[in-house]
């Protein structure tokens, strides 16, 4: 059976598939239909980068400066891992042919390393420290897409959406807290097609394991004694299903309505009566309480004592990505928010409690992003998911940069919304 993330299966043409894969990306931008040979896990990769309206000529901005960028080398935990990382990927990155990189959890650059051609070219693309490399950003390439599905991928020629990357092959794997099961960053190598192999997918594996062996051999790190160890991490942005890491214990996936119980129940650290819950989830529906009962049930045999009754609660609150955008909000960082958002709250939920939340944030966010009147930041929120025909943010970016594609997109949804195309906050007050 072929396994779905690697790019080449045995004794395939390199040559051939390449062109069989640009056919078929130029069949889906024009179509929206994706067509043979393109793996799962690219097709879903290229629907995200369509529904984020990311143009196939984006290249990844330069969001960090020098001395932004030597504080996040400093802070982050991968730092102390960069030793293994030279160790085990070094010479073969100075081999001439290869790149080493290692980005955050968020898809930042912090460290592209190699022979100083390969890293001359690689320039052209932005394939630099301080870049941005998170799908949203930069279309579906190997560190970006790993940190997307939490696992390790290569992606080959033109599997990569944008296509000034697809003269380049990639191979990168996610790299976890190993207290927190926590997704911490990611190892890639970058180079050319002789790349699409098993080699080179088992190396980048095995070299995140060894990462997170010595992560749990040096214990926490200086900036680690806010991460909360018992209710470990729920993910739930630019998810349907939530995904809880927990210490000890692993990654789960929650079904949907698992996931929205977890997070209405986070966000109510005091607990819920199994009425309140259930407003939360059903609203006025006239929704039987054994139907509650039965889901919370079976979400104790999943969590275990982590969920208590009477009333229902967490004995261990675990620590969201939703509170990290909160976070960076209330210190007025929104380039950390916006890093820390990967897209709504539970999208697909219509949960009341749920979309009363998803709303929060979006206004909250978006609230930071308008005020501050920064472009690279407004560029970045309408190229999340959900945020593609916010018009009032629209309106902004064409007075700080105007641009036709601005005025286009901005003539656009006014004529969408029904209405005439103006100043800076039209939208607002419509």
């Amino acid at each position: 059976m072929r396994n779905p993330w690697l790019a080449l299966e045995a004794g395939a043409d390199a040559a051939q598939r390449a062109g069989a894969l640009r056919r078929a990306h130029e069949t889906f931008l024009t179509g929206g239909t994706v067509d043979a040979p393109v793996r799962e896990v690219v097709a879903d990769s290229w629907r995200r980068c369509a529904g984020a309206r990311l143009a196939p000529e984006s290249m990844a901005g330069v969001e960090v400066d020098d001395a932004g960028l030597a504080l996040r080398r400093e802070r982050h935990p991968l730092a102390r891992a960069m030793p293994l990382f030279r160790e085990l990927l070094g010479t073969i990155a100075d081999d001439g042919a290869h790149l080493l990189s290692v980005c955050d959890e968020r898809g930042t650059m912090l460290w592209v390393e190699g022979h100083p051609q390969v890293l001359r070219r690689a320039e052209r693309m932005n394939f630099v420290p301080g870049s941005q490399w998170a799908e949203r950003a930069s279309g579906t390439n190997a560190p970006g897409t790993a940190l997307a599905v939490g696992h390790a991928v290569q992606i080959f020629a033109a599997e990569h959406y944008c296509r000034p990357v697809q003269a380049w092959t990639c191979a990168a794997a996610p790299v976890h807290d190993p207290r927190t099961g926590r997704v911490v960053g990611a190892v890639d190598l970058t180079g050319g097609d002789h790349l699409a192999s098993p080699h080179s997918l088992a190396l980048v594996q095995a070299t995140a394991r060894a990462a997170e062996a010595r992560l749990a051999a040096l214990g926490p790190g200086p900036d680690d004694a806010g991460t909360p160890p018992d209710g470990g991490l729920l993910a739930v942005l630019g998810r349907d299903e939530a995904r809880l890491h927990r210490p000890g214990a692993g990654s789960l996936r929650l079904v949907r309505r698992h996931s929205e119980i977890l997070l209405l129940l986070a966000a109510h650290p005091d607990g819920l009566t199994g009425e309140a819950l259930a407003r939360e989830l059903y609203g006025e529906r006239d929704v039987n309480p054994v139907t509650l009962r039965a889901e919370l049930s079976r979400l104790r045999q999943l969590l275990g004592p982590l969920l208590a009754s009477r009333p229902y609660r967490l004995r261990h609150r675990p620590y969201t990505d939703y509170d990290a955008v909160g976070e960076a909000l209330a210190a007025d960082d929104p380039a950390a928010a916006l890093d820390a958002y990967t897209g709504p709250l539970l999208p697909a939920s219509e949960a009341p409690g749920v979309v009363r939340l998803r709303r929060l944030l979006e206004n909250r966010l978006r609230r930071h992003l308008l005020s501050g009147a920064e472009p690279g930041l407004l560029e970045r929120w309408l190229c999340t998911a959900g945020a593609e025909d916010d018009l009032e943010a629209w309106e902004a970016l064409h007075g700080l940069r105007p641009s036709a594609r601005t005025a286009a997109r901005v003539r656009e949804l006014s004529a969408l919304y029904g209405l005439a195309p103006g100043a800076v906050g039209t939208a607002r007050r419509a």
